[in-house]
């Protein structure tokens, strides 16, 4: 515990000294003085001024008040609907104004905007000057001939410089409209141009000297500078509070020092300009709350940064503290817990900055808290799949499997002492008789002197499917008792519970296998002894596959199987909370009816219970050895059918027990709750959010591509991006250390597990709407055909949109470049994964690839090409690479 507790301080303090090496500061001129002049609109919060944001004149003597403080003139933009308030107030500080009259297409309100910046202009001695109009040229409202004629009606009313604020290049495009104005006012804002920070003061100069030389004599005002302190990149223009402090700083400087007359834009934060892209909302040198954003002497620092890095170590600390809980932890495994739960605590810190920082109108305030929300389950996620990363990496071996070697053990120990008396349960229905042979031949050859087997066919009339293994029965001895069970209700736990009414009274240990498992002679003899302890109520054994080598498909099929049997299994019997699977399985009879038996509620009885079993406090056991193998799915639509069967079921159950992970309610312990709780969310959670977030991504397509609105990478699109590089370290890492299967099996299995998101979510979903599905069987054993539906029709649609949503995305960002756009068109490209997965597998069916005599043709062919000869295989002899697979599927 010493050590674990000195690894958590090391990270805690290492993440301190990280915060303390990242902490950004930088250095610009100081500026002491007076600013020249500063934009104003005294306007607050997001409402539009044309629609409700009416200024009142107590707000507005508060903005004069703290703008005296740094400005000597303001500029307005404006002079009606409540901007009129300005100009007396501001004499009331000793400020000057260049007043506005804003200029569109409206000509009644052109008017009343020319008429009310006269009368201000009239009235008000501290009006140094009027701007007619503001980039009325560049945005098309007003030819230059029309707009001269309203300069030139202004000027003829008033005794102040009148003119008109353009874009510069502007200025050098029409000369006439210079000729017109008593000043030049031109807008420099590098930004928009696609300038970087660093840039954006020698290239005001330039252009500055531009426009010198072109309209030599002639009186130049910059009247509009500035540099946005949020959102997102235009081209190499990188928007930020220190790019904005620095740039500002190092203008205003050199403006004075060569006398430029020159107006920042802005004063105030303006957040109702969400309409001008991301940055719209943040050219003010004060927030909107009237705060400083920065400095004007001394090192450029963020004035915040430390109480963010306390938020970081202290989430990371609370997010390390469940490290203490785990039973004799490693140092490795302490050490990549703690440094992920500080990751989090980073990506809290960020987020925490980025909600205090940014404005928001209900949509976007609604988006990101909806994105924060989905983004807490796959947060969550992460994290578990770190911890079992962690678990299985560098963690303790597993101590509660029961391998080969401690099955052979505990034969030894209880050699002599009398058998308990076990009766295998074999329910079918419709199964083919052939295979069901199988199945009962193995359990013939039984390596177990005490046991009975109960075959039950449950609604199947066709005599074809249970005539022959009536006689079969018979064949093999009075150990086999065969049913033949009409109109069963309740799925297959009916047939369970109709199972039980025939098991010998003296049997008990239950054992259950499906229709398709050969079972291995020493299945019972190796793991009937652990119920030695009374308290064991239960022991799994896992599912695998003889049939793997029948196709492609069937390869990489069984490859996914054998994760879950040889990962998740064996993590959880560690904390005595494995998921009870209907075949290879043990039950205590006296557990089993403590639990209540074969309830026909859901469709997955088995998991439930084995669920409600745990819940009264009995021990379960697991073994990852393979005693029994099954038949894989017929079809890749049997393959989806039976996860979707597996995930509506799961949902039921969660349904049914939550209440039970209640405090007090079960005699679950904390482990196993949180065990079941995390598995849950791993499996039905993570696939049912990978669907929503893509398809909600989906939507916002249209308005990133088309509304100049970014995605915020650092809290949304990038932890995206970061927990599926976990899922896919994850899936790799643990597939190497526990899965004995080949890399290309692995990725198979890979694409495999991705290809059923669609249908787990579909399940999830269904499971929010309905009570009961239709038990759906699982076809194999050859006799099912692949249907002539394409088996991934709604994947290749969802699929297909995320990547012409990406290609939107990039093409309309050609211009733009912002690179928060390209991090959301690579997310949606990975979010199509599994869905173009799924596809993938559907055709491969379909497909002679999916043949192993095609790869085996195909290396012939190859060596011929090269002047080879491979010797010729006998006949009946498995093509190159079956064998192998036989092997490592078995």
């Amino acid at each position: 515990m010493r050590v674990v507790v000195a690894v958590l301080l090391f990270v805690t303090i290492a993440h301190a000294a990280l915060w303390g090496i990242l902490q950004d500061k930088q250095q610009a001129p100081d500026f002491k003085g007076l600013l020249n002049s500063v934009s104003y609109a005294p306007f607050e919060g997001s409402g539009h001024p044309d629609v409700d944001n009416i200024p009142t004149a107590e707000n507005i003597r508060s903005d004069m008040k703290a703008l005296a403080r740094l400005t000597r003139a303001i500029r307005l933009y404006s002079s009606t609907g409540g901007v009129e308030l300005v100009p007396p107030i501001a004499n009331e500080f000793g400020l000057k104004v260049m007043v506005g009259a804003w200029i569109d297409k409206h000509v009644e309100r052109n008017e009343r905007e020319m008429q009310a910046a006269i009368d201000l202009a009239k009235h008000n001695s501290n009006v140094n000057g009027i701007v007619v109009g503001n980039e009325t040229i560049y945005r098309g409202d007003q030819k230059v001939s029309d707009l001269i004629k309203l300069i030139q009606r202004v000027k003829g009313s008033v005794n102040v410089p009148v003119t008109t604020g353009e874009i510069w290049n502007i200025w050098l495009e029409h000369p006439e409209l210079a000729s017109s104005v008593d000043f030049i006012a031109a807008h420099i804002l590098p930004y928009w141009e696609g300038f970087s920070s660093k840039q954006a003061v020698d290239q005001a100069l330039i252009i500055y000297q531009k426009l010198r030389d072109a309209f030599p004599g002639k009186r130049i005002v910059i009247a509009e500078f500035g540099w946005p302190s949020a959102g997102y990149n235009l081209r190499n223009a990188d928007p930020g509070p220190f790019q904005q402090a620095v740039t500002l700083r190092n203008f205003v400087t050199k403006a004075q020092s060569i006398g430029m007359e020159y107006n920042i834009v802005e004063a105030i934060d303006q957040p109702w300009k969400f309409f001008e892209g991301g940055v719209g909302p943040y050219w003010g040198i004060l927030n909107a709350d009237r705060e400083p954003k920065f400095s004007w002497t001394g090192p450029v620092v963020d004035q915040a940064y430390w109480k963010l890095a306390g938020i970081a170590l202290l989430i990371g600390i609370l997010l390390s503290l469940p490290i203490l809980r785990l039973v004799r932890p490693t140092v490795m495994q302490a050490l990549l817990l703690s440094a992920a739960a500080n990751g989090v605590g980073a990506w809290v810190a960020t987020v925490f900055s980025y909600w205090t920082v940014h404005y928001f109108v209900f949509g976007s305030a609604f988006a990101l808290t909806l994105g924060l929300i989905l983004l807490v389950p796959l947060i969550l996620i992460a994290m578990a799949r770190i911890e079992e990363i962690a678990a299985v990496a560098f963690g303790q071996r597993p101590q509660r499997l029961i391998t080969r070697e401690a099955a052979a053990a505990a034969t030894q120990a209880t050699a002599g002492a009398p058998l308990p008396k076990v009766s295998i349960h074999v329910p079918a229905y419709f199964e083919p008789p052939e295979m069901l042979k199988q199945t009962l031949d193995a359990v013939s050859r039984l390596d177990y002197p005490n046991f009975e087997c109960v075959v039950i066919i449950n609604n199947t009339p066709d005599p074809a499917f249970w005539q022959p293994i009536q006689d079969h029965c018979r064949t093999l001895g009075e150990r086999f008792k065969f049913i033949n069970a009409e109109k069963v209700e309740g799925f297959k736990a009916g047939a369970l519970r109709i199972a039980m009414e025939r098991t010998a009274a003296d049997a008990e240990i239950i054992g259950v296998i499906d229709a398709d498992y050969v079972v291995q002679p020493d299945w019972l003899k190796d793991l009937v002894p652990a119920f030695n302890d009374p308290h064991v109520g239960l022991v799994q054994a896992p599912q695998d596959h003889r049939d793997g080598d029948r196709s492609l498909m069937h390869y990489v099929m069984n490859g996914e199987y054998a994760g879950f049997f040889d990962i998740g299994m064996v993590q959880r019997n560690e904390a005595n909370a494995i998921i009870v699977h209907g075949t290879m399985c043990l039950i205590r009879r006296a557990a089993m009816d403590m639990a209540g038996g074969w309830a026909g509620d859901t469709i997955c009885e088995d998991t439930d219970l084995g669920l409600a079993m745990i819940e009264h406090g009995w021990t379960t056991h697991y073994t990852n050895t393979r005693y029994g193998h099954g038949l894989l799915p017929d079809t890749y639509e049997a393959f989806k059918k039976q996860r979707h069967r597996w995930a509506y079921g799961g949902f039921q159950i969660v349904k049914k027990h939550w209440r039970r992970f209640l405090p007090g309610a079960s005699r679950l312990s904390q482990d196993q709750k949180r065990e079941f709780t995390l598995g849950w969310l791993n499996w039905l959670g993570a696939e049912s959010l990978g669907v929503v977030v893509a398809i909600l991504n989906l939507i916002w397509v249209p308005i990133v591509a088309f509304a100049d609105i970014a995605i915020p990478d650092k809290i949304l699109t990038l932890p995206i991006i970061a927990a599926f590089l976990v899922s896919l370290i994850h899936f790799v890492a643990l597939y190497r250390l526990r899965v004995p299967v080949k890399t290309a099996q692995m990725l198979g299995a890979m694409v495999a597990a991705m290809s059923v998101q669609w249908t787990v979510s579909r399940a999830v979903a269904q499971g929010l709407i309905t009570e009961h599905l239709a038990f759906a069987r699982t076809s194999k054993g050859g006799l099912s055909r692949m249907s002539i539906e394409f088996q991934a029709f709604w994947e290749a649609v969802i699929g297909i949109l995320l990547l012409v949503g990406a290609a939107v995305l990039i093409a309309t960002n050609q211009y733009k470049e912002v690179h928060e756009i390209y991090i959301f068109a690579g997310v949606l490209v990975l979010e199509s994964l599994p869905f173009l997965s799924a596809v993938a597998i559907a055709i491969l069916e379909t497909s002679r690839i999916n043949e192993f005599s095609f790869w085996r043709n195909a290396r012939i062919r190859s060596a011929e090409l090269i002047g080879l000869r491979p010797a010729p295989m006998p006949n009946g002899v498995s093509p190159p690479g079956n064998s192998e697979i036989h092997r490592e599927t078995s």
